[in-house]
C-alpha cells in the first residue's frame, strides 16, 4: 500500500480525543482539532460528503460508529479507500471485544484499546485485522492471561486468518449463494434501475489446514479450458474476494484456490449489471370518491418459472397518512393496515411462479383538504421476498474440493437464495 498512516484517533461525539496512538512522529494531537473544525465546516456543505478532509499537509480519513468518530491522519500520499476499509476493520475489531462500540466502551478499556492499536499497525501499515486471531493472544479477562504469552502461529505465518491445531469430529462446508436484486421502476412503469448484488457466503468447519478449490460457471474459464458455453456460462462484474483467496492464481487461470478462516465469512461478492425482469411485478390503481373515501386494487404477478416458489413475500403499500377504517379483502394472504408506517402490509407467505394474486382496499379519508393544497409526497410500493434454490444471474458451483494433507473425508453443502434488495415500484 502506497503511502503510511501518521496516527490513529479516536473522538467524541464533540471532537475531543479519547484514545490516540502516534505511529511515525510526525504529527501531533493537536491535528484532531484541526480535522474537527474542518468537518463542522464540510458538514455545512451538501454537496460535500466524502470521508477524506485535507488541510495543510495532512490527509484526514475519517468514519462515525454510534457517538465516536475513527479518524487516520498522514502526511503521505496514501491509499485513502484501503485506510476507510481498515477504520472498518477496526470497528469490527472493537466490537468483538467490547460488544457495543462507544464513548463508555472505550473509556472502560483503555489498556486493551493501546494493545490492539498496537497489533493491527505498526509504523503506519495495517497488520492484522482478523478478530479471531487477536483474541487468541491479547485477553479482555486477566485470569484468561497465560504465564507465557507466545503469538499464535498465524501472526508469524502468511495464513494470518486461520489458525493451526483446529480440529472436528464432523468436518463441513456449507456455501450459501444469495443474490439480492435491486430494482427501480418509475411512475410509467419503466425500470430505471436494476441490478443483482451477489455473495458467496461460506461456513467451515474444517481440521488442520485445508485447502478449497471452488468452480464457477464462469465464462472466462470455461472459454479459456475450450468447453462449449451453451448460454449457461456467466459474466460477473466488480469481483471481490475474501484476502484469503489467491488473486494470482485466480488472474492466471481463473481457479479460486484458499486456505478458509474458521467459522463464517463472505468467499467472495459480485455484481451482475444486466436488465433484470421484476420478479414481483405489482400494479396498482387509487380511485378517491367524493375526497372522503379511497379506495385501491392491487395486482401481484410473479414473473419466474412456476418451479420456483417465493416465500415470506411481504409488499407494502403506501397510503395517506390520515387514512382510517381499512376495509381490505385478498385472493391470498393476508393484509395488514399499519398506521405508524402509513402503509397497508400485504403479506403473502408462498408465491409460485406465473401466478397472480388481488388485494382490493378501501379507506376512510376523514382530513379535509383544499382544492389548491399540494399533494402530499408518494411513497413508492416497497416489495420483500426470498426464492430459495433460486438465482436471477445463472450462477453455479460446478465443484467445491476439499483437500487436507490427513486426507479425511468432508461434506460440502450449497444453497442457492434470491431475495429483494432495494425493490421500489413508484406507481401510485
Amino acid at each position: 500500500m502506497a503511502g503510511a498512516a501518521s496516527a490513529l484517533f479516536l473522538l467524541d461525539i464533540k471532537g475531543r480525543v479519547l484514545i490516540w496512538r502516534d505511529y511515525r512522529g510526525d504529527v501531533s494531537a493537536a491535528q484532531a482539532e484541526r480535522f474537527f473544525t474542518k468537518f463542522i465546516e464540510k458538514e455545512s456543505d451538501q454537496q460535500s460528503q466524502d470521508p477524506v478532509v485535507y488541510d495543510n499537509g495532512v490527509s484526514y480519513m475519517f468514519i462515525q460508529h454510534n457517538n465516536i468518530y475513527l479518524m487516520i491522519a498522514s502526511r503521505q500520499n496514501c491509499n485513502a479507500a484501503s485506510l476507510v476499509l481498515f477504520l472498518h476493520r477496526v470497528v469490527d475489531v472493537f466490537k468483538h471485544y467490547f460488544e457495543v462500540l462507544e464513548e463508555e466502551s472505550l473509556r472502560d478499556n483503555f489498556v486493551v484499546v493501546y494493545e490492539l492499536l498496537d497489533e493491527i499497525m505498526d509504523f503506519g501499515f495495517p497488520q492484522f485485522t482478523e478478530a479471531k486471531i487477536l483474541s487468541e493472544f491479547i485477553k479482555t479477562d486477566a485470569y484468561r492471561m497465560e504465564a507465557t504469552q507466545r503469538p499464535p502461529m498465524a501472526v508469524t505465518n502468511a495464513v494470518s486468518w486461520r489458525s493451526e491445531g483446529i480440529r472436528y469430529k464432523k468436518n463441513e462446508v456449507f456455501l450459501d449463494v444469495v443474490e439480492s436484486v435491486n430494482i427501480l421502476v418509475n411512475s410509467n412503469g419503466q425500470i430505471i434501475r436494476s441490478d443483482v448484488v451477489g455473495a458467496l457466503k461460506m461456513r467451515t468447519y474444517l481440521s488442520g489446514m485445508p485447502e478449497c478449490k471452488l468452480g464457477l460457471n464462469d465464462r472466462v474459464l470455461l472459454e479459456a479450458q475450450g468447453r462449449t458455453t451453451k448460454g449457461k456460462a456467466i459474466d460477473l462484474d466488480d469481483i471481490k474476494f475474501h484476502q484469503c483467496v489467491r488473486l494470482a492464481r485466480f488472474e492466471n487461470d481463473r481457479t479460486i484456490s484458499f486456505i478458509p478462516p474458521d467459522g463464517a465469512f463472505d468467499l467472495m461478492t459480485y455484481r451482475l449489471s444486466t436488465q433484470v425482469k421484476p420478479l414481483i411485478w405489482v400494479e396498482a390503481q387509487v380511485e378517491k370518491h367524493s375526497r372522503s373515501r379511497i379506495e385501491f386494487t392491487v395486482k401481484a404477478r410473479s414473473q419466474y418459472k412456476e418451479r420456483s416458489t417465493a416465500t415470506n413475500v411481504e409488499i407494502d403499500l403506501p397510503v395517506p397518512a390520515d387514512a382510517t377504517n381499512p376495509n381490505v379483502r385478498t385472493s391470498m394472504g393476508s393484509a395488514a393496515y399499519a398506521p405508524e408506517r402509513d402503509a397497508l402490509v400485504w403479506k403473502i407467505k408462498s408465491f409460485p411462479g406465473n401466478k397472480e394474486y388481488m388485494l382490493r382496499a378501501e379507506f376512510s379519508l376523514p382530513s379535509i383538504v383544499a382544492e389548491d393544497a399540494v399533494p402530499e409526497r408518494k411513497a413508492p410500493i416497497r416489495v420483500k421476498f426470498e426464492i430459495p434454490y433460486f438465482t436471477v444471474s445463472g450462477i453455479q458451483v460446478r465443484y467445491l474440493k476439499i483437500i487436507e494433507k490427513s486426507g479425511y473425508q468432508s461434506l460440502p453443502w450449497v444453497r442457492y437464495i434470491t431475495m429483494a434488495g432495494e425493490y421500489e415500484l413508484r406507481l401510485i
